[in-house]
């Protein structure tokens, strides 16, 4: 039962269930509106219309409509000069495709050549473009209808939740990391965690889409009342992360090499490699706290995770500090492989840097300036309308 439950909220099953009653809706329309006897047109339309994202369907439906229309408009052009033949298949085919560029019906381009050539084939071209064209908008106006009457569900829970566990997986790997620093560390065990370092990198990938499914979840949602700030919150801290887990990366690739200079010894004396297990403890919890706070819309422990954050990057920084101390007497007295000693320490700052809060409120504001100036720039009239409304006499359009 519990299984069930979770599936109810997959996004692949919530997009079968929308899609299958969408299209089931389009077709008894079009059965009762169009000449067809099997008006397919309309509940293909609707499948390819709803989408998870009430903003996916906005775009996806105005694409798709204008994909049949340009393509019967071609079809009535050419059933006008030449008849069907092999020739002028190819021909209406290439110049089909070639328009569908042009118009930007991004992935229905080939629609574009499928509409001309439907209509082409038939001998009653006038009455079957318009069907086509009609089982098309009620295609795209069901699907479009059922995202309204049925507002889709908002994705930010399921982003929320990969960003954490990217930063759980950050947080192991840390800790892993800083565990084997003691003792011998075997060249082998050093590259695993280097292998295992680029697998996170990777898969940012998958994150990144559940990422772009929520933001398309919250444009044009009216459920949403914050959709631009939460975006933001959560493309940062992705980013932040992000950045984070490249450096994890260097800084994985630096004890491996390390590791091959000193196949014999560990790979540091036992009160540095102390320091810098204190250290990574410190910087793991750092990350995942990190994690919580950037999805805070989805949780209940904000204020919890920023009070930790702000704890541990404090003591982060002073074990940072304790370990940069001794590895400069170290150093001082044994200076062997002391740039990969210093490229360590460097990689750590980094990170720090990375997580730093007063950092990230200042990219924070530096990104709903830079959005708030797009669209001001996009849509100049509707900005003064909207600075009229809310009083400023300045930009009242038509004002001296």
């Amino acid at each position: 039962m519990a299984d069930l439950v979770k599936r109810r909220k997959d996004p692949v099953v919530v997009q079968t269930l929308r899609s299958t009653a969408a299209a089931t809706i389009a077709y008894v329309v079009a059965l009762r509106l169009s000449s067809e006897p099997a008006p397919l047109t309309a509940p293909l339309t609707a499948l390819l219309v709803v989408q998870v994202t009430l903003y996916a369907t906005i775009t996806t439906g105005i694409r798709r409509v204008n994909s049949v229309v340009v393509g019967v408009m071609i079809a009535i052009g050419f059933s006008a000069l030449v008849g069907l033949t092999w020739w002028s298949l190819g021909l209406i085919i290439l110049v089909a495709l070639t328009v569908g560029h042009f118009v930007r019906v991004s992935e229905f381009v080939a629609e574009v050549a499928i509409s001309a050539m439907l209509v082409l084939g038939v001998t009653r071209v006038a009455n079957t473009a318009w069907d086509r064209v009609l089982e098309t908008l009620i295609g795209a106006g069901v699907g479009l209808a059922f995202n309204l009457l049925f507002a889709p569900p908002v994705w930010v829970e399921t982003a929320g939740k990969s960003i954490e566990d990217l930063a759980r997986r950050m947080r192991r790997l840390l800790l892993h990391i800083g565990e084997e620093l003691g003792g011998h560390t075997p060249v082998e065990r050093a590259a695993a965690r280097l292998h295992e370092a680029r697998r996170l990198d990777q898969d940012i990938a998958q994150v990144d889409a559940a990422l772009r499914q929520a933001e398309d979840s919250l444009r044009l949602n009216p459920r949403v009342k914050e959709g631009l700030l939460y975006r933001v919150v959560l493309r940062t801290g992705l980013d932040t992360l992000e950045i984070c887990m490249v450096v994890l990366r260097v800084l994985a690739r630096t004890l491996t090499d390390l590791a091959k200079k000193r196949t014999d010894e560990p790979l540091f004396p036992s009160d540095v490699a102390t320091a810098l297990e204190d250290l990574f403890v410190h910087l793991a919890a750092a990350v995942e706290s990190f994690a919580v706070l950037v999805t805070t819309q989805v949780s209940a422990n904000a204020e919890e995770a920023e009070t930790r954050l702000a704890s541990e990057l404090v003591k982060a920084h002073a074990s940072r500090d304790v370990v940069a101390h001794t590895l400069l007497e170290r150093v001082q007295q044994h200076p062997r492989q002391w740039q990969l000693q210093g490229a360590l320490l460097a990689e750590i700052d980094r990170i720090l840097d990375e997580l730093d809060m007063e950092q990230r409120s200042m990219r924070l504001m530096e990104e709903l300036d830079r959005n708030a100036r797009e669209q001001r720039e996009r849509y100049p009239f509707l900005h003064k309308i909207q600075r009229w409304l809310r009083g400023d006499r300045a930009e009242r359009p038509g004002a001296a």
